[in-house]
């Protein structure tokens, strides 16, 4: 299933949804992450500890900037349609920024169980600076 409002017929190479932002992100958020995902690394939760290792206060975790995107990517596209999604960090997230995803296909293939949708996705900070470059296909039933 793709997003409210999208068909197959709708998907062409160039075909993109509406930009979807998340944030301000806030500290709280980042300390959230950190007990869900189990990823305890004190620079995204103590300012102190990431000040001494010359951050100037914590930041957002990689995963989860992917995790926003790949939310953005399965709202527009079905997660159950998806194949295959790459992640490149690319730019550090502090607390207060805003993101915002966005993403286009890039190829469409015709095969017998549907249409493998190949898109590229991005996730950039207020700044214009990307966050996450991504990549994914999914397979879209006939």
């Amino acid at each position: 299933m793709t997003a409210p409002g999208t068909t197959l017929a709708d998907l062409a190479v160039g075909s993109s949804p509406e930009p979807r932002s998340f944030g301000p992100l806030t500290r709280q958020m980042f300390v959230r992450y950190s007990g869900a995902s189990g990823d305890l690394n004190p620079m995204h939760y103590d300012d102190t500890f990431a000040q001494r290792a010359g951050y100037p206060s914590v930041f957002s975790q990689g995963m989860h900037q992917a995790a926003l995107l790949a939310t953005f990517a399965t709202d527009w596209l079905g997660a159950e349609n998806i194949r295959r999604f790459h992640v490149r960090f690319r730019e550090q997230v502090w607390p207060d920024d805003v993101l915002t995803c966005s993403g286009v296909v890039t190829a469409i293939e015709d095969q017998p169980a549907g249409r493998l949708v190949a898109v590229d996705l991005s996730c950039a900070r207020q700044t214009g600076g990307v966050a996450i470059a991504s990549a994914a296909e999914f397979l879209l039933p006939h």
